[in-house]
């Protein structure tokens, strides 16, 4: 049960936590507004609509939110800045990861901005819906969003009429979602974040220029791929990713654990490739493929592929750590949907979109890290330094 003293604690934390953003707002009002919809957010409600919103901050109408995130004048991007410094100001350290991933947000109608019937992998097929492309910060001391791009589908970039509605700023390029993950990317490291690896689902890792953007920056990876991706060419021809792996020994194979789960420990059969594509010196280029203990409903072994790109003489069960954290981002997710209201949003507009996801993200970060400050939050991270053999397949 929480304590007087912990309550002051978390409120502390919380205005320090706003009058990092507080300039960004400009003039009183909207400041003031700002304040209340973070305290809002992390309101226990059920809903963080602007009528539930406003209902928590003793406000008798939506009004103010609703200006707060369509008409104020302020720039969600200056503020996710400032999200940034204080996630790496708390949880920064050398070993984190970053991690790219997109969710999607269930909506009705045709106005809201890159609205339109498009997969989404939160609920799993084709919906009406938008996709936000998110990049996530996790380090031994705890886990962050730290930055969003909304996607804009073509059919919404070469419509300008509708994208005026929507609040589309002029001059809005299509860009692919590797694109607005690369876009995400340059701007952490460009502020220079402690980070020494970065990992994605196939979508982003399927993409050469995304891996190539990372091989440049010195960013090692593991990169989710598909089943067809070419590991390896010769003279022979090129070898797919599911080729390779169905070549593999039995004792190549090693049951290990990709970090803790819900119910435990992440059990699964991995083997480890070396792949001989050309990098820069010190450098090594590997396929680590991951297949599950128990057939699926067709009665087969699931596998799924990962291209890595490390300095040589990383160990198998680093590559693996790394294959794991892209859980982190799951995480995150889900407790920012649940707890400061990631998805409870009633916005149409483009930049509407961008200011409710940022507060939602500050507000997260700040549950964030205010768990890692606490004794019983803290989080250690092991990893094996277990030397290994480098041949083509590591048993």
């Amino acid at each position: 049960m929480a304590t007087v003293d912990d309550l002051q604690v978390w409120a502390t934390g919380l205005d320090a936590l706003f009058g990092r953003v507080a300039a960004r707002f400009g003039r009183v009002e909207p400041r003031r507004q700002a304040r209340a919809y973070m305290t809002g957010l992390l309101a226990p409600v059920e809903r963080k609509n602007g009528w539930q919103l406003a209902e928590a901050v003793g406000d008798a109408a939506p009004g103010r939110m609703q200006r707060l995130l369509n008409s104020a004048r302020w720039d969600a991007r200056e503020v996710r800045d400032d999200l940034r410094a204080y996630v790496v100001e708390n949880l920064g350290h050398r070993d984190a990861v970053l991690i790219v991933d997109e969710t999607g947000f269930l909506k009705k109608g045709t106005k809201s901005a890159g609205v339109q019937r498009q997969y989404s992998g939160t609920a799993g097929r084709t919906e009406n819906c938008q996709l936000g492309v998110f990049l996530a910060y996790a380090s031994p001391l705890g886990r962050a969003l730290i930055d969003a791009e909304l996607y804009l589908p073509k059919s919404w970039v070469e419509d300008q009429v509708r994208c005026r509605k929507a609040g589309v700023p002029d001059g809005v390029e299509f860009a692919t979602k590797p694109v607005l993950a690369r876009q995400m990317l340059a701007r952490a490291l460009e502020a220079g974040l402690p980070v020494s690896w970065a990992t994605a689902d196939e979508a982003y890792g399927m993409d050469s220029k995304f891996r190539r953007f990372l091989e440049q920056r010195r960013v090692n990876y593991v990169v989710a791929v598909p089943e067809s991706q070419i590991v390896a060419m010769g003279w022979g021809g090129d070898t797919r990713a599911d080729t390779l792996v169905a070549a593999a020994p039995p004792e190549a194979w090693k049951r290990l654990s990709c970090g803790d789960g819900a119910k435990g420990p992440r059990l699964y059969d991995w083997a480890l490739a070396t792949v001989h594509f050309e990098t820069g010196p010190g450098y090594q280029r590997w396929l680590l493929a991951r297949r599950s203990l128990a057939p699926n409903g067709k009665g087969e072994l699931e596998i799924a592929y990962y291209l890595c790109h490390a300095p040589v003489g990383t160990t198998m069960e680093e590559l693996i750590r790394i294959a794991g954290a892209r859980w982190a981002i799951e995480e995150c997710f889900q407790a920012a949907k649940n707890e400061t209201g990631l998805d409870h949003y009633q916005v149409r507009r483009f930049d509407g979109w961008h200011r409710h996801i940022t507060l939602a993200m500050l507000a997260h970060a700040y549950l964030a890290v205010t768990a890692a400050h606490a004794p019983k939050a803290q989080a250690v991270w092991s990893a094996s330094h277990q030397q290994r053999s480098v041949v083509s397949w590591h048993t």
